[in-house]
């Protein structure tokens, strides 16, 4: 049986600051290994999102200028997103994308921009202040260690039904306080890594990959995929 996979790159245009597309080639480069067939597109401005077109959303991070005008453009996308994750559509979500698909992200000038409360968390800021550096951090479930670079004035706090991608083990993760970075819920993953993510982690890649499939071909044998052997890339 043939296997393919759609991926929206969500503002894709205008979310790619830190070379977040990398995180699509990783996708593509490791869904052919799998035997899986690839495609992406970019929804941006004025595009709906049809939830039953896509099985991965990539959604990428961006500056506060970027990331006011998609905090106003996002809302006409909000119960589509939320009703794709809630029926454990996967998606990939860095620093901007992370912070929008919460309740409210509060900019380095003070200005509140509303997320869509898809996730139960919200972002403040820091004053005067940034983390910046590389981070290292385990996911206590699976005992897997990430890295990636962290560069970002936001102070996030996970809520209801959320949990940490990892402990952080060096660096500053979501808030510098809790030792929390990132956030999982249902299918999504969410972090404040660049690097870009996928690219330095290719586990968490192999598991985006794994949930679409599983969630896709619900009957299929999948054990040529969920063999494909990752190594670290750090």
């Amino acid at each position: 049986m043939a296997y393919s996979l759609n991926v929206c790159h969500l503002y894709g245009d205008l979310m790619n600051t830190y070379g977040d597309l990398g995180n699509i080639l990783v996708l593509k480069y490791l869904a052919n290994q799998m035997g899986v067939g690839l495609t992406s597109e970019v929804v941006s401005l004025g595009q709906p999102f049809d939830p039953t077109k896509y099985d991965i959303v990539v959604f990428g991070g961006g500056q506060d200028f970027e990331q006011s005008i998609v905090s106003k453009d996002i809302q006409t996308k909000k119960t589509a997103l939320t009703n794709f994750i809630e029926d454990n559509g996967s998606v990939v979500a860095i620093c901007g994308g992370y912070q929008l698909l919460g309740h409210y992200y509060i900019g380095a000038n003070g200005e509140k921009l509303l997320g869509i409360g898809a996730l139960d968390h919200y972002t403040d800021k820091q004053k005067d202040h940034r983390f910046i550096g590389n981070v290292v951090i385990e996911n206590e479930e699976t005992g897997e260690r990430y890295h990636g670079f962290e560069n970002h004035q936001g102070l996030t706090f996970l809520g209801k039904g959320e949990r940490p991608l990892g402990k952080v083990l060096e660096g500053h993760g979501n808030n510098g306080q809790d030792q929390t970075e990132g956030a999982i819920y249902k299918n999504v993953y969410c972090t404040y890594f660049h690097g870009p993510i996928l690219a330095r982690n290719n586990q968490i890649a192999k598991h985006v990959l794994v949930n679409a499939l599983t969630r896709k071909y619900p009957d299929a044998d999948l054990s040529q995929p969920e063999a494909l052997k990752v190594g670290d890339t750090f």
